[in-house]
């Protein structure tokens, strides 16, 4: 089949699309998910194994939604550590905080950088459309400040490490897409005295009724070929609405973006959505953002789960991020400096 029988022939695609996804649509607007992907229970004692310990709470019980917190298992001594928000991927249709991949990424991420992670089990489309998963996210940060309060319940992890004036936000893919989307509405927040100094969007996963060029050339990419994109989206997004709807394609822009914390926007050369990625980051600084680009040649979409190398590579540029946010970072050539103020 031609590519231009596959974009024009939307029925075959979409059928093509739940298989590829392992996915039975139900009648009811729900679909059954025949991947049983791995996951893994947190694991909060103590043991010589672990890198990171973790810990599952309870975020808001009528949405049945959590946090998966993660900590170093040998914190640095006299020291708070900055707060990294997580948002896993998987198209807003699949996987979850639990899958082994996320455990895995998140407890390198904790010990590497180190830094406390809180990573938000959201709900999924199509049975939760978006926007779901901002509220769920919203949730996640309105709990943070809760903890910065000392609200009750008080989680002792959150009081003994977290230095609330250092809170990132972090996501890829799908992950990515709702860190945008959940920052944008923290900028209407009270969330003193915690403070979101910094983004960051690995691989996320936007799109357009247009198709761009990097879409056309990777058609039949094997992560995210064009049609499992269009289903995904078709999934995710507000009945009725299409690719152009803000979720999904964000370049109609707000006019808060200039007001977001220095963002890191990272995509790889491989990937389908990288055109639409170096959009987004371009619209960002054109209004007024502070981004910071990071495009790599070759790689590609998801790239992180099935090359240590690259993963490796990612908890690097986290680690060098938080760390230097903290310090700053020169708006001028984004380079990080060192001062005890960023504005």
């Amino acid at each position: 089949m031609s590519h231009d029988q596959q974009i024009s022939n939307p029925s075959s695609m979409e059928e093509e699309a739940y298989k590829a996804l392992n996915l039975i649509p139900n009648p009811d607007g729900s679909v059954t998910r025949l991947n049983q992907i791995p996951t893994r229970p947190a694991t909060p004692e103590p043991d010589p194994t672990l890198i990171a310990l973790s810990k599952d709470i309870p975020l808001n019980p009528a949405t049945k939604t959590f946090i998966r917190l993660f900590r170093p298992t040998n914190p640095p001594p006299n020291t708070k550590l900055p707060l990294i928000i997580y948002f896993h991927g998987g198209g807003f249709v699949l996987l979850s905080a639990t899958s082994s991949i996320f455990y895995e990424s998140c407890s390198r991420m904790a010990a590497k950088t180190p830094a406390l992670i809180a990573s938000v089990e959201y709900r999924l489309a199509p049975e939760h459309r978006l926007p779901a998963a901002y509220d769920d996210a919203n949730d996640a940060v309105l709990w943070i400040k809760n903890q910065a309060l000392g609200g009750s319940p008080t989680d002792p992890w959150m009081k003994e490490y977290v230095d609330f004036s250092r809170v990132f936000m972090m996501g890829s893919s799908a992950g990515g897409n709702i860190v945008y989307h959940a920052a944008l509405r923290a900028l209407d927040l009270d969330l003193q005295p915690v403070k979101i100094v910094g983004l960051i969007m690995n691989q996320p996963f936007f799109g357009g009724v247009s198709r761009t060029e990097s879409q056309l050339k990777y058609i039949d990419n094997r992560t995210i070929p064009l049609h499992v994109s269009d289903l995904m989206w078709s999934l995710a997004l507000p009945v009725g609405a299409d690719r152009g709807h803000v979720y999904c394609d964000p370049l109609a822009g707000d006019e808060k973006i200039g007001r977001l914390p220095v963002s890191v926007v990272r995509g790889y050369g491989g990937d389908p959505l990288i055109d639409k990625q170096k959009e987004f980051a371009k619209m960002l600084g054109a209004r007024g953002a502070h981004v910071i680009p990071q495009f790599i040649d070759g790689g590609y979409h998801g790239v992180e789960v099935f090359d240590p190398t690259y993963a490796e590579a990612l908890y690097n540029v986290v680690r060098d991020f938080v760390c230097s946010v903290a310090v700053g970072v020169d708006k001028k050539d984004n380079k990080y400096y060192t001062t005890s103020n960023y504005n």
